[in-house]
């Protein structure tokens, strides 16, 4: 993919300036930021908004491969590294799904080496999304299941079509798999205990309506709509100045964070002891075969 239409010259040091400082250096224009598009995501940034827009692209239903999940991270990074960027909007450009969740494929019949490399690409989508300096806002635009689940509730906004045939929940349960402690954790922060537990132990997918009401998501709006609104509360979240909005986001969310960096090793072997049973196999071939069918 092309990943080099950045449009800063590189000897700029971040060291030297608070981050996404909106001010720049006298007498360097800014270059018009040219979008710049990977396999699986297309992303552009409005260098005069300071605003990106985070599109997958990676149809049939933007699964997490490793190859997704690191070009997430890559792409994430760059805008953090930007400093003309202080906001990114992730959606979906394939219609009725935001993310369908884990690549179970990435799951299925591989090896030890691969489970672990897969699921550090998942631990380090998280911990960048989750602990991102830039504001972010989730344009949920289909159903989001587990993983999809997942990067909407990391965002620090949701805004969801009002679509009932659109479902979101970390659903895992109904796979026969657990969901990890840094995905509830991150559940909790968002819905409280009550209604996380309950939504994790049934394997949930709540109708966005539903989703609505029990503080999913922040907002539903017709699906025509969607992008216009996303736009109107980003431009809300910046008007604070940057630093004040990021000690806090970064105050609020450091213990959970944390907790997944201090267990990082033991998380990822739990992950691969788990996948590999042979138990967990087979309700995952299972469950590929009725997907096989469902097309």
């Amino acid at each position: 993919g092309v990943l080099s239409l950045w449009c800063r010259p590189p000897a700029w040091d971040r060291a030297t300036r608070p981050p996404h400082s909106p001010l720049q250096p006298p007498g360097l224009p800014l270059a018009p930021c040219r979008s710049f598009s990977n396999n699986k995501i297309q992303v552009e940034l409005d260098e005069s908004s300071g605003v990106a827009m985070m599109k997958f692209k990676s149809p049939p239903v933007n699964s997490l491969s490793l190859e997704f999940l690191t070009e997430f991270s890559i792409s994430l990074e760059k805008l953090e590294n930007n400093r003309a960027c202080r906001g990114v909007i992730i959606t979906s450009a394939v219609p009725k799904i935001f993310s369908s969740g884990l690549d179970i494929t990435e799951m299925s019949g591989k090896s030890v080496e691969h489970y672990t490399e897969f699921w550090k690409a998942v631990q380090e989508m998280w911990l960048r999304l989750y602990g991102s300096s830039m504001v972010t806002v989730a344009a949920v635009n289909g159903s989001s299941p587990a993983g999809g689940c997942l990067i909407a509730l990391s965002c620090d906004y949701r805004i969801m079509a009002e679509d009932p045939k659109f479902g979101i929940g970390l659903n895992e349960a109904q796979l026969g798999i657990v969901a990890p402690f840094w995905f509830k954790d991150t559940f909790v922060n968002v819905v409280g205990h009550r209604t996380a537990e309950r939504s994790l132990q049934l394997g949930s997918l709540h109708p966005a309506p539903e989703a609505h009401k029990l503080g999913l998501v922040d907002e539903l709006v017709p699906e025509e709509k969607l992008m216009e609104k996303a736009a109107a509360v980003m431009a809300q979240w910046l008007a604070l100045p940057d630093h004040a909005r990021q000690l806090t986001k970064t105050m609020m969310r450091k213990t959970v964070l944390d907790r997944l960096v201090a267990h990082r090793e033991e998380d990822i072997k739990n992950f691969v002891t788990f996948v590999s049973k042979e138990s967990i196999q087979k309700s995952l071939r299972m469950y590929m075969e009725m997907l096989k069918k469902r097309k």
